[in-house]
Protein backbone atom coordinates (compact mmCIF):
# COMPACT_ATOMS: atom_id res chain seq x y z
CA UNK A 1 0.00 0.00 0.00
CA UNK A 2 1.51 3.47 -0.67
CA UNK A 3 1.88 6.22 1.76
CA UNK A 4 -0.75 8.41 0.48
CA UNK A 5 -3.38 5.22 0.41
CA UNK A 6 -1.87 4.52 3.94
CA UNK A 7 -3.07 7.83 4.98
CA UNK A 8 -6.44 8.36 3.37
CA UNK A 9 -7.24 4.79 5.01
CA UNK A 10 -6.44 6.58 8.50
CA UNK A 11 -8.93 9.21 7.98
CA UNK A 12 -11.89 7.11 6.87
CA UNK A 13 -13.93 7.19 9.73
CA UNK A 14 -10.76 8.40 11.39
CA UNK A 15 -11.13 10.33 14.65
CA UNK A 16 -8.81 13.74 15.44
CA UNK A 17 -8.08 17.14 17.39
CA UNK A 18 -8.10 18.81 14.45
CA UNK A 19 -8.45 18.96 10.58
CA UNK A 20 -6.64 21.48 9.04
CA UNK A 21 -8.33 22.41 5.33
CA UNK A 22 -5.26 23.36 2.90
CA UNK A 23 -2.08 21.86 2.04
CA UNK A 24 0.14 25.19 0.92
CA UNK A 25 2.43 26.95 3.25
CA UNK A 26 -0.39 27.64 6.31
CA UNK A 27 -1.46 24.43 6.39
CA UNK A 28 1.67 22.49 6.48
CA UNK A 29 3.22 24.62 8.67
CA UNK A 30 0.38 24.32 10.98
CA UNK A 31 0.23 20.23 10.68
CA UNK A 32 4.22 20.59 11.70
CA UNK A 33 3.30 22.80 14.69
CA UNK A 34 0.16 21.00 15.98
CA UNK A 35 1.78 17.21 15.56
CA UNK A 36 5.07 18.23 16.96
CA UNK A 37 3.15 19.54 20.00
CA UNK A 38 1.50 15.76 20.29
CA UNK A 39 -2.00 16.54 18.57
CA UNK A 40 -3.79 13.87 16.37
CA UNK A 41 -3.93 15.72 13.33
CA UNK A 42 -5.34 15.50 9.68
CA UNK A 43 -4.36 17.85 6.59
CA UNK A 44 -6.25 17.47 2.74
CA UNK A 45 -5.55 19.66 -0.03
CA UNK A 46 -8.00 19.54 -2.84
CA UNK A 47 -4.72 19.19 -5.29
CA UNK A 48 -1.23 18.85 -4.20
CA UNK A 49 0.82 20.54 -1.66
CA UNK A 50 1.71 23.56 -2.46
CA UNK A 51 0.28 23.44 -5.50
CA UNK A 52 -1.81 26.57 -5.57
CA UNK A 53 -0.16 30.46 -4.17
CA UNK A 54 2.27 28.22 -2.54
CA UNK A 55 3.81 27.38 -6.08
CA UNK A 56 4.12 30.73 -7.36
CA UNK A 57 6.66 32.84 -4.86
CA UNK A 58 10.06 34.63 -5.38
CA UNK A 59 11.39 32.36 -3.65
CA UNK A 60 13.11 34.72 -1.48
CA UNK A 61 12.83 34.48 2.41
CA UNK A 62 13.21 38.39 3.24
CA UNK A 63 12.33 40.82 5.71
CA UNK A 64 10.60 42.82 3.09
CA UNK A 65 12.79 46.08 2.53
CA UNK A 66 10.32 47.48 0.38
CA UNK A 67 7.66 47.90 2.76
CA UNK A 68 9.57 50.77 4.12
CA UNK A 69 8.27 52.91 1.56
CA UNK A 70 5.00 52.53 3.60
CA UNK A 71 6.70 52.81 7.13
CA UNK A 72 5.13 49.74 8.12
CA UNK A 73 8.62 49.14 10.55
CA UNK A 74 6.59 46.72 13.10
CA UNK A 75 5.75 44.31 9.89
CA UNK A 76 9.27 44.68 8.63
CA UNK A 77 11.04 43.93 12.08
CA UNK A 78 8.91 41.06 12.38
CA UNK A 79 9.07 39.58 9.04
CA UNK A 80 13.15 40.04 9.57
CA UNK A 81 13.18 38.79 13.04
CA UNK A 82 11.34 36.06 11.16
CA UNK A 83 13.45 35.22 8.30
CA UNK A 84 16.97 35.26 10.85
CA UNK A 85 15.04 32.41 12.44
CA UNK A 86 14.91 30.41 9.67
CA UNK A 87 18.29 31.26 8.12
CA UNK A 88 19.36 29.96 11.73
CA UNK A 89 16.93 27.03 11.09
CA UNK A 90 17.85 26.00 7.85
CA UNK A 91 21.15 26.70 7.24
CA UNK A 92 21.43 24.84 3.88
CA UNK A 93 18.02 24.98 2.49
CA UNK A 94 18.07 28.91 2.72
CA UNK A 95 21.15 31.74 1.71
CA UNK A 96 22.24 34.79 2.47
CA UNK A 97 22.13 36.43 -0.96
CA UNK A 98 22.68 40.20 -1.77
CA UNK A 99 20.43 42.60 -3.68
CA UNK A 100 22.01 44.38 -6.33
CA UNK A 101 19.89 47.70 -6.89
CA UNK A 102 20.73 50.08 -9.66
CA UNK A 103 18.36 52.86 -9.23
CA UNK A 104 17.76 55.40 -12.18
CA UNK A 105 18.52 59.31 -12.40
CA UNK A 106 14.94 60.02 -12.82
CA UNK A 107 14.16 57.09 -10.09
CA UNK A 108 11.82 57.90 -7.22
CA UNK A 109 14.64 57.48 -4.53
CA UNK A 110 18.57 59.22 -4.57
CA UNK A 111 21.50 56.43 -4.15
CA UNK A 112 22.18 58.26 -0.73
CA UNK A 113 18.57 57.82 0.21
CA UNK A 114 18.06 54.28 -0.72
CA UNK A 115 21.58 53.66 1.07
CA UNK A 116 20.32 54.94 4.58
CA UNK A 117 17.03 53.28 3.94
CA UNK A 118 19.05 50.08 3.57
CA UNK A 119 21.50 50.89 6.57
CA UNK A 120 18.19 51.29 8.83
CA UNK A 121 16.95 48.13 7.27
CA UNK A 122 20.14 46.10 8.68
CA UNK A 123 19.53 47.58 11.74
CA UNK A 124 15.97 46.75 11.97
CA UNK A 125 17.05 43.62 10.87
CA UNK A 126 19.05 43.25 14.24
CA UNK A 127 22.25 42.78 11.85
CA UNK A 128 21.43 39.33 10.96
CA UNK A 129 23.07 39.70 7.43
CA UNK A 130 25.86 41.28 5.84
CA UNK A 131 26.55 44.99 6.19
CA UNK A 132 24.93 47.02 2.93
CA UNK A 133 27.00 49.33 1.16
CA UNK A 134 26.49 52.51 -1.09
CA UNK A 135 27.03 51.61 -4.84
CA UNK A 136 28.40 54.67 -7.39
CA UNK A 137 27.82 53.98 -11.36
CA UNK A 138 31.57 53.26 -11.68
CA UNK A 139 31.16 50.34 -9.16
CA UNK A 140 27.67 48.55 -11.15
CA UNK A 141 29.81 48.73 -14.45
CA UNK A 142 32.73 47.17 -12.93
CA UNK A 143 30.62 44.49 -10.78
CA UNK A 144 27.75 43.83 -13.18
CA UNK A 145 28.21 44.82 -17.08
CA UNK A 146 25.50 43.17 -17.54
CA UNK A 147 23.26 46.32 -15.84
CA UNK A 148 22.82 49.25 -18.69
CA UNK A 149 24.48 52.07 -16.97
CA UNK A 150 23.13 54.95 -19.00
CA UNK A 151 20.49 56.51 -16.89
CA UNK A 152 22.05 54.77 -13.85
CA UNK A 153 23.21 57.70 -10.51
CA UNK A 154 24.24 54.78 -8.59
CA UNK A 155 22.93 51.98 -6.36
CA UNK A 156 22.89 50.05 -2.99
CA UNK A 157 23.90 46.21 -2.36
CA UNK A 158 21.95 44.31 0.79
CA UNK A 159 21.12 41.42 2.00
CA UNK A 160 18.45 39.03 2.78
CA UNK A 161 17.49 35.41 2.31
CA UNK A 162 16.51 33.02 -0.96
CA UNK A 163 15.23 29.21 -0.78
CA UNK A 164 18.08 27.28 -2.75
CA UNK A 165 15.56 24.44 -3.86
CA UNK A 166 11.58 26.17 -4.73
CA UNK A 167 9.41 26.93 -2.68
CA UNK A 168 6.88 23.86 -2.78
CA UNK A 169 9.64 21.50 -1.87
CA UNK A 170 10.01 23.81 1.16
CA UNK A 171 6.00 23.74 2.13
CA UNK A 172 6.83 20.08 1.39
CA UNK A 173 8.93 19.41 3.89
CA UNK A 174 6.70 20.84 6.43
CA UNK A 175 4.11 18.15 5.67
CA UNK A 176 6.99 15.49 5.96
CA UNK A 177 7.82 16.45 9.51
CA UNK A 178 3.98 16.67 10.14
CA UNK A 179 3.69 13.33 8.55
CA UNK A 180 7.35 12.15 10.61
CA UNK A 181 5.56 13.50 14.06
CA UNK A 182 2.61 11.67 13.33
CA UNK A 183 0.11 13.20 11.38
CA UNK A 184 -2.23 12.06 8.45
CA UNK A 185 -2.01 13.55 5.75
CA UNK A 186 -3.08 13.51 1.82
CA UNK A 187 -2.94 15.53 -1.32
CA UNK A 188 -5.87 15.48 -4.12
CA UNK A 189 -8.89 15.13 -0.80
CA UNK A 190 -10.85 17.54 -0.81
CA UNK A 191 -13.66 18.68 1.69
CA UNK A 192 -17.26 18.16 0.22
CA UNK A 193 -19.22 19.74 3.19
CA UNK A 194 -18.54 19.84 6.96
CA UNK A 195 -21.22 19.95 9.77
CA UNK A 196 -21.06 20.10 13.75
CA UNK A 197 -22.68 18.52 15.93
CA UNK A 198 -22.04 16.87 19.25
CA UNK A 199 -19.26 19.52 19.80
CA UNK A 200 -17.31 17.99 16.68
CA UNK A 201 -17.08 18.44 13.19
CA UNK A 202 -18.15 15.66 11.07
CA UNK A 203 -16.63 16.57 7.52
CA UNK A 204 -17.23 14.53 3.93
CA UNK A 205 -14.32 14.36 1.75
CA UNK A 206 -13.76 13.15 -1.62
CA UNK A 207 -9.99 11.46 -2.93
CA UNK A 208 -10.22 13.79 -6.40
CA UNK A 209 -8.40 10.74 -8.06
CA UNK A 210 -10.81 8.05 -7.57
CA UNK A 211 -13.90 9.71 -6.84
CA UNK A 212 -14.42 7.72 -3.51
CA UNK A 213 -16.35 9.42 -0.47
CA UNK A 214 -15.85 9.00 2.90
CA UNK A 215 -15.99 10.79 6.16
CA UNK A 216 -13.66 11.90 9.09
CA UNK A 217 -14.42 14.20 12.55
CA UNK A 218 -12.45 16.22 14.19
CA UNK A 219 -12.78 18.44 17.14
CA UNK A 220 -11.36 21.63 15.95
CA UNK A 221 -11.24 22.68 11.97
CA UNK A 222 -8.52 24.74 10.75
CA UNK A 223 -9.37 27.21 7.69
CA UNK A 224 -5.77 27.20 5.24
CA UNK A 225 -7.37 27.65 2.03
CA UNK A 226 -5.22 30.51 1.16
CA UNK A 227 -7.29 32.27 -1.03
CA UNK A 228 -10.22 30.09 -0.85
CA UNK A 229 -10.53 31.00 2.81
CA UNK A 230 -13.62 33.42 2.75
CA UNK A 231 -15.47 30.90 0.58
CA UNK A 232 -14.73 28.14 2.66
CA UNK A 233 -15.90 29.55 5.68
CA UNK A 234 -18.99 30.74 4.01
CA UNK A 235 -19.82 26.78 3.44
CA UNK A 236 -19.78 26.78 7.14
CA UNK A 237 -22.03 29.71 7.63
CA UNK A 238 -19.20 31.46 9.40
CA UNK A 239 -18.86 35.26 9.83
CA UNK A 240 -15.09 37.29 10.46
CA UNK A 241 -13.25 40.32 11.04
CA UNK A 242 -11.04 39.98 8.05
CA UNK A 243 -11.38 38.69 4.06
CA UNK A 244 -9.15 38.29 1.32
CA UNK A 245 -8.24 40.54 -2.05
CA UNK A 246 -6.11 39.07 -4.63
CA UNK A 247 -2.79 40.76 -6.37
CA UNK A 248 -1.91 38.93 -9.05
CA UNK A 249 2.21 38.06 -9.76
CA UNK A 250 4.03 36.55 -12.30
CA UNK A 251 7.39 35.61 -13.10
CA UNK A 252 9.04 34.66 -16.29
CA UNK A 253 12.05 32.09 -16.32
CA UNK A 254 14.68 32.43 -18.67
CA UNK A 255 18.55 31.73 -19.45
CA UNK A 256 20.96 32.88 -16.69
CA UNK A 257 21.12 37.25 -17.53
CA UNK A 258 23.73 38.27 -15.24
CA UNK A 259 27.86 38.64 -16.28
CA UNK A 260 28.96 38.21 -13.04
CA UNK A 261 26.75 38.58 -10.05
CA UNK A 262 25.36 34.81 -10.59
CA UNK A 263 24.48 34.78 -7.16
CA UNK A 264 22.82 37.55 -6.48
CA UNK A 265 19.56 39.33 -7.02
CA UNK A 266 19.45 42.55 -9.47
CA UNK A 267 16.88 45.05 -8.31
CA UNK A 268 15.33 47.70 -10.56
CA UNK A 269 12.29 50.27 -10.14
CA UNK A 270 9.68 49.63 -13.38
CA UNK A 271 7.94 52.52 -15.35
CA UNK A 272 5.36 52.31 -12.44
CA UNK A 273 7.96 52.74 -9.56
CA UNK A 274 7.78 49.82 -8.72
CA UNK A 275 10.49 47.42 -7.56
CA UNK A 276 11.02 44.20 -9.69
CA UNK A 277 13.61 41.47 -9.95
CA UNK A 278 16.02 39.66 -11.26
CA UNK A 279 16.48 36.41 -8.85
CA UNK A 280 18.86 33.69 -9.92
CA UNK A 281 17.61 30.18 -9.91
CA UNK A 282 20.68 28.06 -11.01
CA UNK A 283 21.99 28.25 -14.45
CA UNK A 284 18.61 30.70 -15.30
CA UNK A 285 17.27 33.81 -13.94
CA UNK A 286 13.95 34.54 -13.02
CA UNK A 287 12.08 37.85 -13.49
CA UNK A 288 9.65 39.35 -11.68
CA UNK A 289 6.99 40.32 -9.74
CA UNK A 290 4.10 42.03 -11.17
CA UNK A 291 1.38 43.48 -8.62
CA UNK A 292 -1.90 43.28 -10.75
CA UNK A 293 -5.42 44.11 -9.21
CA UNK A 294 -7.68 40.87 -9.65
CA UNK A 295 -10.92 39.40 -8.98
CA UNK A 296 -10.16 36.31 -8.93
CA UNK A 297 -8.03 33.62 -7.23
CA UNK A 298 -7.54 31.64 -10.89
CA UNK A 299 -4.84 33.62 -13.23
CA UNK A 300 -2.53 33.25 -15.90
CA UNK A 301 0.38 34.63 -17.88
CA UNK A 302 -0.93 36.43 -20.41
CA UNK A 303 0.46 38.57 -23.29
CA UNK A 304 0.64 42.13 -21.75
CA UNK A 305 2.70 40.78 -18.79
CA UNK A 306 5.01 39.10 -20.71
CA UNK A 307 5.17 42.24 -22.47
CA UNK A 308 5.20 44.39 -19.30
CA UNK A 309 8.56 42.50 -18.61
CA UNK A 310 10.35 41.93 -21.35
CA UNK A 311 10.38 46.07 -21.98
CA UNK A 312 11.45 46.51 -18.69
CA UNK A 313 14.45 44.00 -18.21
CA UNK A 314 15.55 45.31 -22.11
CA UNK A 315 15.84 48.36 -20.87
CA UNK A 316 17.70 48.16 -18.00
CA UNK A 317 19.86 45.29 -18.85
CA UNK A 318 22.93 45.51 -21.69
CA UNK A 319 21.94 42.27 -23.11
CA UNK A 320 23.95 40.74 -26.10
CA UNK A 321 20.51 40.46 -28.24
CA UNK A 322 17.35 41.65 -26.19
CA UNK A 323 14.99 39.31 -24.65
CA UNK A 324 12.02 37.73 -26.79
CA UNK A 325 9.30 35.57 -25.95
CA UNK A 326 11.44 32.42 -27.40
CA UNK A 327 13.45 33.22 -24.25
CA UNK A 328 10.82 32.07 -21.89
CA UNK A 329 12.02 28.67 -20.26
CA UNK A 330 8.32 29.02 -17.96
CA UNK A 331 5.99 31.14 -16.45
CA UNK A 332 4.63 31.34 -13.20
CA UNK A 333 1.60 32.66 -11.86
CA UNK A 334 0.00 33.28 -8.76
CA UNK A 335 -2.32 35.70 -6.46
CA UNK A 336 -1.16 37.02 -2.82
CA UNK A 337 -4.16 36.75 -0.20
CA UNK A 338 -3.95 40.23 0.98
CA UNK A 339 -5.92 40.86 4.37
CA UNK A 340 -8.16 43.62 4.65
CA UNK A 341 -11.23 44.48 7.07
CA UNK A 342 -14.53 42.95 5.71
CA UNK A 343 -16.49 45.88 6.60
CA UNK A 344 -14.28 47.83 4.24
CA UNK A 345 -15.47 47.59 1.13
CA UNK A 346 -13.59 46.44 -2.14
CA UNK A 347 -11.12 48.49 -1.56
CA UNK A 348 -10.86 49.69 -5.52
CA UNK A 349 -9.77 53.10 -4.28
CA UNK A 350 -7.41 52.28 -2.79
CA UNK A 351 -3.41 52.70 -4.00
CA UNK A 352 -2.79 48.73 -4.07
CA UNK A 353 1.13 48.24 -3.64
CA UNK A 354 0.55 49.91 -0.39
CA UNK A 355 -2.12 46.83 1.35
CA UNK A 356 -0.10 45.49 4.22
CA UNK A 357 1.05 42.18 3.05
CA UNK A 358 0.46 40.94 6.92
CA UNK A 359 -1.31 38.21 8.10
CA UNK A 360 -3.91 37.56 10.57
CA UNK A 361 -5.01 34.37 12.20
CA UNK A 362 -8.83 34.62 13.80
CA UNK A 363 -10.75 32.24 16.16
CA UNK A 364 -14.33 31.42 15.86
CA UNK A 365 -14.75 30.00 19.51
CA UNK A 366 -18.40 28.79 19.60
CA UNK A 367 -17.54 27.02 15.97
CA UNK A 368 -13.79 25.74 17.05
CA UNK A 369 -12.84 26.87 13.46
CA UNK A 370 -9.29 28.97 13.65
CA UNK A 371 -9.02 30.69 10.11
CA UNK A 372 -5.49 32.17 8.49
CA UNK A 373 -5.72 34.90 6.25
CA UNK A 374 -3.03 35.95 4.58
CA UNK A 375 0.61 34.58 5.32
CA UNK A 376 4.06 34.49 3.94
CA UNK A 377 7.19 31.86 2.95
CA UNK A 378 8.87 34.42 5.67
CA UNK A 379 6.40 34.53 8.54
CA UNK A 380 5.64 30.73 8.51
CA UNK A 381 6.91 29.84 11.93
CA UNK A 382 4.72 32.78 13.40
CA UNK A 383 2.02 31.67 11.87
CA UNK A 384 2.61 28.06 13.10
CA UNK A 385 2.37 29.16 16.54
CA UNK A 386 -0.13 31.53 16.35
CA UNK A 387 -2.28 28.81 15.33
CA UNK A 388 -1.42 26.20 17.94
CA UNK A 389 -2.10 28.93 20.72
CA UNK A 390 -5.38 29.64 18.91
CA UNK A 391 -5.90 25.84 19.03
CA UNK A 392 -4.79 25.09 22.41
CA UNK A 393 -7.06 28.16 23.37
CA UNK A 394 -9.78 26.32 22.38
CA UNK A 395 -9.32 22.84 24.53
CA UNK A 396 -6.90 20.81 22.53
CA UNK A 397 -3.80 19.62 24.80
CA UNK A 398 -0.51 20.40 23.42
CA UNK A 399 2.63 19.45 24.67
CA UNK A 400 5.40 22.19 25.31
CA UNK A 401 6.98 23.50 22.38
CA UNK A 402 10.40 22.95 22.17
CA UNK A 403 11.01 24.02 18.26
CA UNK A 404 11.98 20.29 17.78
CA UNK A 405 9.12 20.63 14.52
CA UNK A 406 11.39 23.08 12.28
CA UNK A 407 14.34 23.25 11.24
CA UNK A 408 17.32 20.76 9.64
CA UNK A 409 18.71 17.91 11.50
CA UNK A 410 21.48 17.86 14.17
CA UNK A 411 24.85 19.33 12.76
CA UNK A 412 26.31 16.05 14.27
CA UNK A 413 24.03 13.83 12.26
CA UNK A 414 24.86 16.88 9.00
CA UNK A 415 28.82 15.58 10.05
CA UNK A 416 28.64 12.25 9.95
CA UNK A 417 26.67 12.00 6.57
CA UNK A 418 29.50 14.49 4.66
CA UNK A 419 31.70 12.19 6.23
CA UNK A 420 29.92 9.03 4.25
CA UNK A 421 29.70 10.71 1.69
CA UNK A 422 33.52 11.75 1.50
CA UNK A 423 34.44 8.18 2.08
CA UNK A 424 32.56 6.78 -0.70
CA UNK A 425 33.87 9.54 -2.93
CA UNK A 426 29.81 10.36 -3.97
CA UNK A 427 31.02 13.79 -5.10
CA UNK A 428 33.45 12.50 -7.47
CA UNK A 429 30.51 10.82 -9.86
CA UNK A 430 29.67 13.85 -11.32
CA UNK A 431 31.40 16.25 -14.09
CA UNK A 432 28.86 18.53 -14.69
CA UNK A 433 29.77 22.57 -14.84
CA UNK A 434 28.17 24.74 -12.81
CA UNK A 435 26.74 22.16 -10.29
CA UNK A 436 26.68 22.01 -6.61
CA UNK A 437 28.58 19.01 -5.08
CA UNK A 438 26.23 15.60 -4.81
CA UNK A 439 26.14 15.58 -1.32
CA UNK A 440 25.31 19.17 -0.90
CA UNK A 441 22.55 18.96 -2.82
CA UNK A 442 21.55 15.60 -1.14
CA UNK A 443 21.83 16.43 2.26
CA UNK A 444 20.15 19.97 1.40
CA UNK A 445 16.83 18.30 0.18
CA UNK A 446 16.57 14.96 2.11
CA UNK A 447 18.19 15.37 5.59
CA UNK A 448 18.52 11.95 7.05
CA UNK A 449 16.68 10.38 4.33
CA UNK A 450 19.58 10.77 2.52
CA UNK A 451 21.71 8.37 4.23
CA UNK A 452 19.75 5.99 2.80
CA UNK A 453 20.24 7.19 -1.12
CA UNK A 454 23.98 7.04 0.11
CA UNK A 455 23.23 3.22 0.76
CA UNK A 456 21.59 3.06 -2.55
CA UNK A 457 24.25 4.51 -4.73
CA UNK A 458 26.77 2.12 -2.86
CA UNK A 459 24.63 -1.03 -3.65
CA UNK A 460 24.62 0.33 -7.18
CA UNK A 461 26.86 3.60 -8.60
CA UNK A 462 23.86 3.60 -11.26
CA UNK A 463 21.30 4.96 -8.74
CA UNK A 464 23.81 8.41 -8.87
CA UNK A 465 23.10 8.89 -12.53
CA UNK A 466 21.26 11.64 -13.78
CA UNK A 467 18.05 10.28 -15.07
CA UNK A 468 16.80 13.17 -17.33
CA UNK A 469 19.99 14.81 -18.57
CA UNK A 470 19.81 18.25 -17.75
CA UNK A 471 17.23 18.08 -14.97
CA UNK A 472 19.98 17.39 -12.27
CA UNK A 473 18.05 14.47 -10.55
CA UNK A 474 19.12 11.26 -9.41
CA UNK A 475 18.30 7.95 -10.21
CA UNK A 476 18.07 7.36 -6.36
CA UNK A 477 15.88 10.40 -5.71
CA UNK A 478 13.60 9.14 -7.45
CA UNK A 479 12.67 6.17 -5.70
CA UNK A 480 12.95 7.80 -2.22
CA UNK A 481 10.04 10.22 -4.11
CA UNK A 482 7.91 7.30 -4.77
CA UNK A 483 8.08 5.82 -1.44
CA UNK A 484 8.36 9.24 0.55
CA UNK A 485 6.68 12.15 -1.10
CA UNK A 486 3.49 11.09 -2.14
CA UNK A 487 3.44 11.92 -5.84
CA UNK A 488 0.21 11.47 -6.89
CA UNK A 489 0.13 13.07 -10.45
CA UNK A 490 3.44 13.34 -12.66
CA UNK A 491 3.03 17.48 -12.11
CA UNK A 492 3.58 16.90 -8.71
CA UNK A 493 7.36 15.65 -9.18
CA UNK A 494 8.54 17.83 -12.23
CA UNK A 495 6.69 21.39 -10.96
CA UNK A 496 6.81 20.49 -6.90
CA UNK A 497 8.82 18.18 -5.56
CA UNK A 498 11.60 19.09 -7.92
CA UNK A 499 11.58 22.18 -10.22
CA UNK A 500 12.37 20.39 -13.88
CA UNK A 501 9.79 22.04 -15.21
CA UNK A 502 10.92 25.47 -14.28
CA UNK A 503 14.37 25.23 -15.35
CA UNK A 504 14.41 22.76 -18.21
CA UNK A 505 12.79 23.83 -21.79
CA UNK A 506 9.32 22.13 -22.58
CA UNK A 507 11.10 20.95 -26.24
CA UNK A 508 14.09 19.24 -24.03
CA UNK A 509 11.20 17.22 -21.69
CA UNK A 510 9.57 16.49 -25.01
CA UNK A 511 12.53 14.61 -26.22
CA UNK A 512 13.80 13.41 -22.74
CA UNK A 513 14.17 9.48 -23.01
CA UNK A 514 14.15 9.46 -19.35
CA UNK A 515 10.78 10.60 -18.45
CA UNK A 516 9.30 7.22 -19.37
CA UNK A 517 11.80 6.14 -16.45
CA UNK A 518 10.76 8.56 -14.36
CA UNK A 519 6.88 7.90 -14.80
CA UNK A 520 7.84 4.06 -14.44
CA UNK A 521 9.55 4.40 -11.05
CA UNK A 522 6.92 6.97 -9.89
CA UNK A 523 3.72 5.17 -10.66
CA UNK A 524 4.14 1.46 -12.04
CA UNK A 525 2.08 0.13 -14.03
CA UNK A 526 -0.25 3.35 -13.60
CA UNK A 527 2.81 4.81 -16.00
CA UNK A 528 1.18 5.13 -19.00
CA UNK A 529 -2.42 6.87 -17.85
CA UNK A 530 0.43 9.35 -16.04
CA UNK A 531 1.83 10.26 -19.06
CA UNK A 532 -1.36 10.57 -20.66
CA UNK A 533 -2.22 13.06 -18.00
CA UNK A 534 0.37 15.01 -18.12
CA UNK A 535 0.38 15.66 -21.74
CA UNK A 536 -3.51 15.59 -22.00
CA UNK A 537 -4.01 12.10 -24.09
CA UNK A 538 -2.18 8.93 -24.92
CA UNK A 539 -2.29 10.64 -28.14
CA UNK A 540 -0.30 13.26 -27.07
CA UNK A 541 2.53 11.84 -25.27
CA UNK A 542 5.86 12.46 -27.65
CA UNK A 543 7.51 9.10 -29.13
CA UNK A 544 10.38 9.82 -27.40
CA UNK A 545 8.78 9.09 -23.85
CA UNK A 546 6.74 6.72 -24.84
CA UNK A 547 9.46 4.59 -25.89
CA UNK A 548 12.05 5.48 -23.36
CA UNK A 549 13.69 3.20 -21.16
CA UNK A 550 11.88 1.18 -18.51
CA UNK A 551 13.77 1.20 -14.97
CA UNK A 552 14.16 -2.67 -16.23
CA UNK A 553 15.79 -1.76 -19.49
CA UNK A 554 18.49 0.67 -17.28
CA UNK A 555 18.92 -1.84 -14.50
CA UNK A 556 19.13 -5.01 -16.19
Amino acid sequence: MSLRSTHIDRMRNGSFDTLIIGGGINGAVTAASLAGRGANVALVDRGDFASFTSQASSNLVWGGFKYLENYELWLVFKLCRSRNRLMRAYRDNIKQIGFYAALDEKGPYKPWFAAFGALGYWIIGLFGTNRPRLLSRDDIESEEPAINTKNVAGGIDYYDGILVDNDARFVFNFVRSAIEAGATAANYVEMVSATRSDNKWTATLRCVDTGEEFTTTASTIVNAAGPFVDKTNQQWGLTTEHRIVYSKGIHLVVPRLTTNNHHKVLAFYDDTERLFYVIPMGRRSVIGTTDTRVDTPYTAVDDADIDFLLDQINARMDLPTPLNRHDIIAERSGVRPLVVNAGKGDQKNVDWTKLSRKHAVEVDRSERVVTIFGGKLTDCLNVGEEVAAKIESLGVPLERDLHNWYGEPAKATRKEFFRQARLMRLDDLREKPETEPLSERLWRRYGRRAFAMLEEIRNDPRMAEDIMGSADYLRAELYSAAESEMVTRLEDFMRRRSKIELVVHDDDTNTSAGLREVAEILFGEDADHRLAEYFGGADLVPTAVRNGPTPSDVLA
